[in-house]
């Protein structure tokens, strides 16, 4: 006898399946919901529940990767592969490539021709760093103990771009973190390029509050994907802001420290430094 779960299961199951298959006719949330005999609002709310993000999202997602690879495979035109993709033009793929991928289509298809990055860098409490910035925000920052290797690394990450070692305000207001208070931090833009958990991840992490520490699983709990620790895990790691993005507050269930992409000395330091911070503040 089935139960209502595995019921629930089955019809998430179903209407994912009917998105990937019909994507390209962009289906709204009615014509899905009645594909698996849900109201709407029921089936907005249970799909969020088992998939994490909502349909339309979901939907997004797919329209994306596949303009993805049309652009990159073929060298489509932007018109064509919105086209292909059931978009109702080039403005909602250029819209949807902003939200998601953090860059437009031109800048995607291009490898990141298109994209001139400024870096530079700086000093520390926890050592030398290298940040690097586009128009729209911070897109990179790293402990740099070997500076050509830090450097070597930010060019890997955008292949194709145009790199100037110039500093710039988006730079100085995100190294002020240091030395600010940390309710300032909405005032610090990212420009991040990941994919969709990878963002999901991220955002997360933005949201741990200084001196707060989360597990892996917590972290987990918190995007509404319990199961998934592992693959947070592999995701907190890929993290390309250093500090900004505070990777460092996550830890294991055994409340040991764990490792961290730029040492895991530094992770202790960092965690030390923030608690004392946050004493200051209520002393």
């Amino acid at each position: 006898m089935e139960t209502q779960e595995s019921i629930n299961y089955q019809r998430i199951a179903d209407a994912i399946n009917y998105i990937r298959l019909n994507f390209k006719e962009q289906p709204n949330l009615d014509e899905v919901a009645e594909k698996v005999n849900l109201s709407p609002f029921h089936f907005q709310r249970m799909f969020t529940e088992w998939a994490g993000i909502s349909p339309k999202k979901f939907l997004q997602y797919l329209s994306v990767e596949y303009a993805k690879g049309i652009l990159k495979e073929k060298q489509a035109t932007l018109f064509d592969a919105a086209f292909e993709t059931g978009l109702s033009g080039t403005g909602r793929l250029h819209d949807l490539f902003i939200n998601i991928e953090g860059m437009t289509p031109a800048e995607y298809k291009n490898g990141g021709k298109a994209l001139t990055i400024n870096y530079s860098f700086a000093e520390s409490p926890f050592g030398n760093i290298l940040v690097a910035s586009t128009v729209k925000g911070i897109c990179y920052l790293a402990f740099a103990d070997d500076k050509q290797e830090a450097f070597s690394q930010l060019q890997a990450q955008f292949a194709n771009a145009t790199y100037h070692q110039v500093v710039d305000m988006t730079q100085q207001n995100a190294l002020f973190i240091f030395k600010r208070d940390w309710s300032k931090l909405s005032n610090i833009k990212l420009h991040l390029k990941g994919t969709a958990f990878q963002l999901k991840v991220w955002e997360a992490l933005l949201r741990i509050p200084m001196g707060g520490l989360y597990t892996y699983g917590s972290l987990a709990q918190n995007i509404s994907m319990p199961n998934a620790s592992r693959a947070v895990g592999s995701a907190v790691g890929d993290n390309p802001v250093a500090f900004l993005i505070p990777c460092h507050r996550v830890i294991r269930s055994t409340g040991d420290f764990g490792q961290y992409h730029w040492g895991a000395t530094r992770k202790s330091a960092m965690i030390g430094w923030e608690a004392a911070q946050v004493n200051k503040i209520a002393i």
